[in-house]
Order: structure tokens, then C-alpha cells, then sequence
């Protein structure tokens, strides 16, 4: 039983370590609305290519 709860100890420290190096790791769960976008603004689309002409 004590190996069990030996291993977990381990394994969370080991969790929080590499989280912990991880860099902006969001934990705080699902979110809804503007706070839900951190992205960028979609690039314009390309313009179509010109015809080419012979």
C-alpha cells in the first residue's frame, strides 16, 4: 500500500514539473465568449493569381 501512494507522490512531483517548464499553460478551464479568443485575426486571403496570357 505505501509503494502506491509512493508512486503518486512521485508522479504528481514529476506532473508539476514538467507543467511547471512548460511555459503559459492555461489551467483554468473551459471558457466561453471574447475571453475564448487569444488567437490572431485570420490573414486576408491571398489575391487570386493573375490569368496568364499567351
Amino acid at each position: 500500500m505505501w509503494k502506491i501512494a509512493v508512486g503518486f507522490a512521485v508522479f504528481a512531483g514529476l506532473a508539476l514539473f514538467i507543467l511547471s517548464k512548460g511555459g503559459d499553460i492555461d489551467m483554468s478551464g473551459e471558457k466561453h465568449g471574447s475571453e475564448a479568443t487569444t488567437h490572431e485575426a485570420p490573414a486576408a486571403p491571398a489575391s487570386a493569381p493573375a490569368s496568364a496570357v499567351k
